[in-house]
């Protein structure tokens, strides 16, 4: 009689729109599965950038290892594909000690690296991006398509107008190499073999609800020292330009201090701005292939207690 073939561990994922509860379901999940957490945020990477992050702090991770968060420096520009390529590597070290690794966070783009690998891009050129930034704020997202539209059709068919942060990475690369996104995205890499494994869980809370938490939270941010945080990493060199202080939260604050606007239209256009991303969110992970959706918060024991059951726990 033959053996059942073995079955390979699943790699959990939790996603979902900002401010979810994804960081406390993750937790309540590798809590019962004796996993530990490697973060798919885009912002959480970053050291010193702290008060906008949402990072889980120490004494609430309840003794569950976490991975590729607070690492970075907030020069750096820190990519999708870096991510995707640590991921793999803390991935492949967590199940040596015969544990299970949990990807938690809400960056999109970072599990889609991961399940796509992505080419060999050049280092980002600061100056191009600086420009490109300035020209988006004065001529719109807009503006930055139809440039795409004429030095490479192709990708910008295939990108929204007001995708400005994929339109401005593929206008980056025609003007720094002369090659076009559309010809080397051809040319990607095979996925890893963890990629087949992965197991998607999507918190999809009541959005009303959400958009409460999103303006509390950003409320709560600025009362708790935000801008003081900008203002002294801008002093000591970090790029106003740069990933970490383009993420959400902290784009406005700059903003302000460069009297581009008012300290009242900083806040309000940073909860303008979260809501719009959980929106994008949401909308990013209804593309995303056998994704599973979950209602309701992470942190209920109710929403915990379901996704434990479709994984058998």
């Amino acid at each position: 009689m033959n053996a059942e073939p073995k079955t390979e561990r699943p790699i959990v994922a939790v996603a979902g729109p900002t401010a979810s509860g994804k960081s406390d379901l993750g937790i309540a999940l590798a809590l019962r599965l004796g996993g530990e957490i490697i973060n798919c945020d885009s912002v959480q990477v970053y050291q010193e950038v702290e008060i906008a992050t949402a990072k889980v702090p120490l004494q609430e991770r309840r003794g569950v290892p976490h991975h590729l968060i607070d690492f970075v420096p907030p020069e750096r520009n820190y990519t999708a594909a870096d991510w995707a390529r640590d991921a793999i590597i803390k991935i492949e070290e967590i199940e040596a000690r015969g544990r299970p690794a949990l990807l938690v966070g809400g960056t999109g783009f970072y599990l889609r690296a991961l399940r796509e690998p992505f080419f060999e891009a050049p280092p980002t050129d600061a100056n191009l991006r600086r420009r490109l930034v300035i020209l988006r704020g004065r001529r719109g997202p807009e503006h930055l398509h139809r440039l795409l539209q004429r030095l490479d059709p192709e990708r910008a068919a295939r990108l929204a107008p007001r995708d400005w942060s994929r339109v401005q990475r593929a206008l980056e690369l025609r003007l720094q190499t002369g090659e076009k996104l559309s010809e080397r995205m051809a040319r990607r890499p095979a996925p890893p073999t963890q990629a087949a494994r992965l197991r998607l869980f999507v918190l999809d809370p009541p959005r009303e609800e959400l958009y409460r938490r999103i303006d509390r939270r950003a409320e709560a941010h600025f009362r708790a020292g935000l801008v003081e945080e900008v203002r002294g990493l801008l002093a000591r060199g970090v790029p106003a330009e740069g990933s970490a202080l383009g993420a959400h939260g902290y784009r406005r604050v700059v903003e302000y201090l460069r009297g581009e606007r008012t300290f009242e239209s900083a806040v309000a256009q940073t909860k303008l701005d979260v809501r719009h991303y959980a929106k994008r969110q949401l909308t990013w992970f209804r593309r995303e292939a056998g994704a599973e959706w979950v209602e309701g918060f992470g942190e209920d024991p109710a929403v915990q207690e379901e996704v434990a059951r479709r994984l058998g726990l």
